[in-house]
């Protein structure tokens, strides 16, 4: 809102300063300073609002040191994220950008089915909260919803790269003085395609067309059908991931704001054609000014962190959690970057398949010797830690170590080929 207030103040009056507004850096940095203002301002209202109204965690005996102490602690404090990370994005943001709108959705609808498993817990009294079912179908929707969006609008598209030697001099190439390698440019007219990026290949690109192509030159129109469904995959493994790691005090906030920097590193890159032509990836217009809206997104897990830490005076919930998870999932799908998620996001990645590995070989020895067995002394991972005699807030600082090195791993594999 504030961008085009001040664009028209730019225009129609000239008036000194106001320009700043059009440079994303600058936007970017209001909305990273806004988000933490609103999330550390109303964060301590909330939990004591919260508190007052005695909606409180209830928590189930683990056998695990210290959790006695963690019932009543106020829950649904994810409110407060979702809070401090939509209203920054609408105030400093372009409203109109597909992108934009496109996690803005996402934020909303599975902020609102987080809200209401929450809300069934705490106010209903059922542990259960909402079923299961019924959280995969709302995510199954929400990549409906993402992936057609991709799919079809005509406004998502990349700029392709083309080689030096097949240029001729004409105005159907567009290139920039500044920039520093010219041994690739970029095409002037955008082009619809369902490339992504692939970490450690040559070209560094993947099309998800070669996984029908083989069938018949043809068969290409039916790529949806193969990539809608991997996009709905990527949602509901991405937000359960967050949703299992938020079992320690600012685990799972940590890991987010590990996460939100790397991928602003990726969508500010993405969105600019010098760095996009330097690093020889791959061009998407109109994506850098999802750099605000992931600005905001940092600011609200640090902001939160300063109340989730240990000892936490608020959880997230699930209202916290599935948002914060689906975010990633489609902020890393609409840069083209989800396949690089098990990366970056190693940690959730981590913590799910713990759960499944745990899960299925119980299962599976217990149908063949009539006593299940367990590969780790208990699940999600960070739950296993303690059970080995770790303090929690150490198991914290090590995963969000590993975070970091995860995240640099990430932003080096821009140049490792």
């Amino acid at each position: 809102m504030l961008y085009y207030l001040f664009k028209w103040l730019h225009k129609g009056f000239d008036i000194p300063g106001t320009g700043v507004f059009q440079y994303i850096s600058f936007r970017a940095a209001a909305a990273l300073i806004t988000s933490l203002f609103i999330s550390m301002i109303i964060g301590k209202s909330l939990i004591n609002f919260l508190r007052k109204k005695q909606v409180g965690e209830t928590v189930r005996d683990l056998g695990l040191e210290g959790q006695s102490l963690k019932q009543g602690t106020p829950t649904m404090g994810g409110l407060i994220l979702l809070a401090s990370i939509l209203i920054p994005s609408l105030l400093f943001a372009k409203l109109d950008n597909i992108y934009i709108i496109l996690v803005i959705i996402a934020t909303i609808w599975l902020g609102f089915i987080g809200f209401l498993d929450d809300y069934i817990k705490v106010f209903k009294k059922d542990k259960k909260g909402l079923p299961g079912k019924l959280k995969v179908l709302g995510q199954i929707g929400l990549g409906l919803i993402v992936g057609f969006t991709m799919y079809f609008s005509d406004t998502i598209v990349i700029r392709e790269h083309i080689k030096q030697s097949a240029l001729v001099p004409t105005t159907d190439v567009f290139t920039m003085e500044s920039a520093t390698d010219k041994s690739k440019i970029f095409s002037k007219e955008p082009v619809k395609s369902t490339k992504t990026t692939i970490p450690f290949i040559k070209n560094n690109e993947f099309d998800y067309s070669w996984l029908v192509s083989w069938i018949s030159p043809g068969a290409k129109k039916w790529t949806w059908l193969v990539f809608i469904p991997i996009m709905i995959f990527i949602i509901i493994a991405v937000s359960n991931g967050a949703n299992l790691t938020d079992g320690l005090d600012g685990l799972a906030t940590g890991t987010s704001a590990i996460v939100g920097l790397t991928l602003g590193v990726l969508a500010y890159v993405s969105g600019n054609i010098v760095f996009a032509n330097y690093l020889n990836i791959m061009y998407i217009p109109n994506s850098g000014e999802l750099t605000i809206y992931i600005s905001a997104f940092v600011g609200a897990c640090i902001g939160f962190l300063w109340y989730n830490s240990f000892p936490a005076q608020v959880f997230m919930g699930d209202t916290g959690s599935l948002a914060l998870g689906g975010i990633i999932a489609v902020f890393a799908i609409m840069i083209r970057k989800e396949i690089m998620i098990p990366i970056f996001c190693g940690i959730f990645l981590a913590e799910n398949l713990s759960v499944v590995m745990q899960v299925t070989w119980f299962k599976y020895t217990r149908k063949k010797y009539g006593e299940g067995r367990r590969i780790f002394r208990m699940s999600p991972l960070h739950h296993h830690f303690q059970k080995l005699g770790y303090h929690e807030s150490k198991i914290v600082m090590r995963f969000l170590i590993v975070g970091i090195m995860l995240a640099v791993l990430t932003i080096v594999t821009l140049k490792l080929r």
